[in-house]
């Protein structure tokens, strides 16, 4: 009796909460797991920080750390022929060689690269930097660079070329280390104009720091030095001032006595560029004294001095003393400065170069401001 009890007991029953051995077929398993309601699945937390942040779950590519860095894309260049259709502020570029207009473009990619950009907004006449403005190290320009720049200048209808030197450079300091360097970088710049033969170096008389008299003669004297160590074609045009701080030049007397200072027969190679912004906010009002002003320029300088202006519009007010260049027409010169300006008949020789804002478009913004200048010209 004992041995049939024992063949006949059921099994013991599963202990409370064991899971049931499921006797499904695995096909069967998966097929429940995908029809299962989502009420029957158990939603588990995650803790904050286990969840990785969307631009590291990017990252995390093959052959890619999670932490690397996006690549920087760059705006590409602005080209006139498929661009200009989808730009409201582009403006078809418009060679007058009447009028010798232009702006200040840059070099990047070589020298050769700046006759492009002024025939894109249609200059006949470019300002240039020969190399990096702010900083001192020098550069020559080799033969294959000059041949280079020339041919694609040749492929423009650029009539006159202009350079602009370092703003580093103070041929006026009284701190003789500070001045034999500003000589050295002042004659690697006129080297390398004539070696690009270009037509005029710019350059702003330095600061006198001590005493205008004494600032003047050192100016002076570096500028005899540098153009008796560096013969050649290319015009100095000393450039006049906001009248800041001890700067040089912020009036026509102060221009005048610094190239009396420089013996013939270097005199004969410096000028006189004006930059609208800078003399109007020294004092000469271009805007109601207009007449008077050329009138002075002629009495103290002559002229004939003059071979450079460089056209802008002013952020700041008459008189301010200070350099803050704006778009033609949008400053305190307005339109009328610069009406005048294009059809003064004495100034229809003289290279006009426009310094004013580039804006987030150096191509469009410069050619609808050579544009707006061209439209101030009467039409006979």
């Amino acid at each position: 009796m004992a041995s049939r009890r024992s063949s006949t007991r059921k099994p013991a029953s599963r202990k409370r909460g064991a899971k049931k051995k499921s006797t499904r077929t695995p096909s069967k398993r998966k097929a429940a797991a995908k029809t299962a309601p989502p009420a029957a699945k158990k939603l588990v937390a995650k803790p904050r920080s286990a969840a990785p942040k969307r631009s590291a779950r990017k990252a995390a590519k093959p052959g890619k750390p999670a932490n690397a860095p996006k690549p920087i894309t760059r705006k590409p260049a602005f080209n006139p022929k498929t661009d200009s259709a989808n730009d409201p502020a582009w403006v078809a570029p418009v060679w007058d060689d009447d009028v010798l207009l232009g702006a200040h473009v840059s070099i990047a990619g070589g020298t050769h690269e700046a006759p492009p950009r002024a025939r894109a907004i249609g200059a006949t006449a470019m300002q240039i930097f020969t190399k990096m403005a702010n900083r001192w190290a020098e550069r020559a320009c080799e033969d294959d660079e000059c041949a280079t720049f020339r041919t694609a200048l040749g492929g423009t209808r650029v009539r006159e070329t202009v350079a602009h030197d370092s703003y580093l450079i103070n041929l006026a300091s009284p701190d003789e280390t500070l001045r034999r360097r500003s000589i050295e970088s002042f004659v690697a710049e006129l080297a390398r104009c004539e070696a690009l033969g270009l037509t005029y170096l710019v350059s702003h008389p330095g600061n006198y720091i001590d005493d205008r008299a004494s600032g003047i003669r050192r100016n002076a004297d570096a500028i005899t030095e540098a153009l008796s160590r560096v013969p050649g074609r290319t015009i100095l045009c000393m450039e006049i001032t906001s009248g800041s701080g001890t700067a040089i030049g912020s009036s026509f007397e102060d221009l005048a006595d610094l190239i009396e200072g420089v013996p013939e027969p270097f005199r004969a190679r410096v000028g006189v560029c004006i930059d609208t912004c800078h003399a109007y906010s020294a004092g000469y009002d271009l805007v109601t004294g207009y007449a008077d002003v050329w009138r002075r320029f002629d009495d103290t300088l002559g002229a004939a001095r003059l071979k450079v202006l460089h056209l802008n519009d002013s952020k700041t007010p008459f008189n301010s003393k200070r350099d803050r260049h704006e778009l033609i027409g949008e400053g305190s010169l307005g339109e009328q400065a610069f009406r005048q300006i294009m059809n003064d008949e004495r100034l229809a020789t003289i290279a006009k170069v426009i310094e004013t804002p580039k804006g987030t478009d150096p191509t469009a913004t410069d050619a609808r401001m050579l544009s707006r200048l061209r439209g101030y010209v009467l039409k006979a």
